[in-house]
């Protein structure tokens, strides 16, 4: 049914918050602008993009939905350098990486409660760790064997071309040479495997997941003073949108970038800086993984931010997630299960994308084990879309709160406190 005349959103702002993402965001255009179309084809309705100008990347969408025009303009609030730059660039540092990590997570006794809740998620956790060590035996074992072998053979043929002349190699200067090639094999070989394996994690993701969990927790669940200035720029941006002559700014943080917008938001609400008589202010939360975050000893600030944003009158806030994605926390309550949802909790209104039923049993059998695809599925086209259609919410001609007003949390939404701490910045 189309929107009232009064309540259509004719021109938007739409602000995508991504993850943990050391790509160029010229990425999410392309998925934006192919998946739309499909989505186009399968739903019924006009959609198209256009490059946008200006300094920070983004892109103009045109879109005919329910008899109504619509102009939208997209912009990746990027944070991508700063992730590059957490990434550590060798081997050895790395694995320090896991160590401090798995510690963090482990001692804090907040692994076993996120387990309580999502196996999923927590699995996808513990895959980093366990094939860094896997590669780290299988250099090892490669290297001994390497190691054996030059040692083993070399000392072989020296002895046997001694033989010939009716000598016997030995004593304490053959025995350190001896070792010092096996040494030599066992270091040599490891070093081979170990870069082998790094060369190739564009497909194994150990590195990157790696490097992920452990810019999380570096600071026990603080933000780091680059990225808290980097939300504060978000924040001005975001504040200056709002000033605009649109009906509606929408912010929507994708996995890790769900986290990052409850703050930013908490923040401009804080400020009073939303105008009286401005634009909807909406936020979109896809496949969020808050209790990564707010679950750890010092997420004081992130703890307070879920509680006072989740009562606020100012903005809507809808977290889609899908029980079929394995990286994300699923139908979990961002703001309840971090023990801080206060006696007036409002939001979010926790969906479920229904990967199961709203996706062809073909496409689900083909995307099915391909995790990573399944966690950037909100942000594609949907075989058989039901309320949650990603081009709608973004390019149509009603609000985030009006398409969801009245409508129930899904019945599977887990709202049980689980975290351990439930301290909140002052």
């Amino acid at each position: 049914m189309a929107p009232e005349p009064s309540s259509c959103v004719r021109k938007r702002r739409v602000f995508y918050i991504p993850g943990y993402d050391p790509i160029h965001p010229r990425r999410y255009r392309e998925l934006y602008r192919t998946e739309s179309a499909k989505q186009a084809e399968i739903s019924g309705y006009e959609i198209g993009i256009t490059p946008r100008r200006g300094d920070r990347y983004g892109w103009n969408v045109a879109a005919t939905m329910d008899g109504q025009k619509v102009a939208a303009s997209v912009e990746v609030l990027v944070w991508s350098d700063l992730v590059r730059a957490s990434m550590s660039n060798t081997i050895p540092a790395t694995y320090l990486q896991l160590v401090r990590t798995a510690w963090t997570y482990i001692a804090s006794g907040t692994l076993r409660r996120l387990m309580w809740m999502r196996k999923g998620p927590v699995i996808a956790a513990l895959y980093p760790v366990g094939m860094l060590l896997a590669q780290l035996v299988a250099a090892l074992l490669v290297g001994a064997l390497l190691g054996m072998a030059l040692s083993g053979g070399i000392g072989w043929g020296v002895d046997r071309l001694l033989g010939l002349f009716g000598w016997t190699a030995g004593g304490a200067v053959w025995t350190a040479v001896l070792d010092a090639l096996w040494w030599a094999g066992l270091l040599g070989g490891a070093v081979f495997v170990l870069r082998w394996f790094k060369a190739r994690d564009g497909k194994l993701y150990a590195y990157y997941l790696m490097h992920d969990y452990a810019h999380s927790c570096q600071h026990g669940g603080a933000y780091p003073q680059d990225l808290e200035q980097r939300l504060a720029e978000f924040g001005d941006v975001i504040a200056a949108a709002l000033t605009d002559e649109v009906d509606e700014v929408l912010v929507v943080g994708h996995s890790s970038g769900a986290h990052l917008g409850v703050s930013i938001l908490a923040d401009l609400i804080r400020q009073t800086r939303l105008p009286a008589n401005g634009p909807k202010l909406s936020f979109l939360t896809l496949g969020q993984v808050v209790p990564m975050v707010s679950f750890l000893p010092k997420a004081d600030r992130l703890r307070a931010d879920l509680n006072f944003l989740s009562q606020r009158d100012e903005i809507a806030w809808i977290d889609v997630t899908a029980p079929g994605d394995g990286c994300a926390f699923a139908l979990c309550d961002p703001v309840a299960v971090s023990g801080v949802a206060p006696d007036n909790q409002r939001w979010p209104l926790v969906l479920s994308a229904a990967f199961t039923k709203t996706l062809a049993p073909e496409t689900w059998k083909a995307l099915r084990w391909r995790f990573f695809r399944l966690h950037f599925q909100y942000l594609c086209a949907f075989d058989r879309p039901g309320d949650y259609d990603y081009f709608r919410i973004t390019a149509g001609p009603r609000t985030l709160g009006e398409r969801y007003a009245g409508r129930a949390p899904s019945k599977s939404r887990i709202d049980v406190p689980a975290s351990r701490y439930t301290s909140m910045a002052a």
